[in-house]
């Protein structure tokens, strides 16, 4: 079968994407993202707010209504209405037992690899490639690190934001698109379907590109069990508890300012 013809059937008849139409679909909300980011971290900066708040306006702005919006209009135009059924896939039903004995370790895996794997990889990258971007800009640390100079008013929107829009929707939205939607239109790679999924996944985050190695690492094991089961349910919930953990994290910093 041609890897390259969008008339190839995959799973169930699932009709399949060209590759390179897989690979901007993937990546294009990347480049919206990064270029929204670019523009209003600089003026975030100026009002005494952490760079954090721009990528958070990106999510809101830009990742929820590119990804979801586009999953829409593909509904409306199968369906004649703004509708997901047969747009969105990989709604195989799974018992509770298994959604607990493959996602919690996937869950758990996702917070082993950041305090394990991500430092030293990280570390190792930004010093070599990526040291010349601003600091307060692009990386984490300088914002945990800095979290006096920054507005009281600031850090509370950041705080709301994250809860209301980062914790559940932004994951949400990406599972829908990447692994309801886009996933199941690559499954006659077989295998590397899931690979390829999960390292484009990674290279959408532009904002973080030397993150791609760790990241690639922690969402792996998710993607193939999403893949193995059909189930897109699975990567929800764990996705979604991620940020939702890392979310009450920050909460929990910010508590240092009050």
């Amino acid at each position: 079968m041609s890897t390259i013809d969008n008339r190839t059937m995959g799973d169930a008849g699932v009709e399949q994407h060209s590759l390179a139409r897989s690979i901007i679909l993937h990546l294009l909300p990347g480049v919206l993202i990064l270029v929204f980011f670019l523009i209003t971290a600089p003026l975030v900066e100026r009002m005494r707010a952490p760079s954090m708040l721009a990528f958070l306006l990106a999510i809101t702005f830009v990742l929820i209504p590119f990804q979801l919006g586009y999953l829409l209009y593909e509904g409306r135009k199968r369906n004649g209405n703004l509708s997901l059924q047969g747009i969105v896939l990989y709604r195989e039903p799974m018992r509770v037992w298994q959604y607990v004995a493959l996602g919690l370790p996937c869950l758990i895996w996702l917070f082993v690899i950041p305090f394990v794997v991500f430092p030293p990889i990280d570390n190792y990258l930004i010093e070599k490639f990526f040291s010349w971007l601003p600091d307060r800009i692009f990386f984490m640390a300088q914002f945990t690190e800095n979290l006096d100079q920054y507005s009281l008013s600031s850090m509370l929107l950041v705080g709301i934001l994250q809860l209301v829009v980062g914790a559940v929707p932004g994951p949400l939205v990406e599972e829908l698109y990447y692994r309801g939607y886009l996933l199941p239109r690559i499954s006659r790679l077989g295998k590397w379907a899931p690979l390829i999924n999960t390292v484009l996944f990674s290279l959408y985050h532009f904002t973080s590109l030397w993150q791609n190695p760790s990241r690639i690492i922690a969402f792996l094991p998710m993607v193939y069990a999403v893949w193995w089961k059909k189930n897109v349910y699975l990567g929800i919930i764990v996705h979604c508890a991620l940020i939702v953990f890392n979310s009450l994290g920050i909460l929990a910093l910010f508590f240092t300012l009050v």
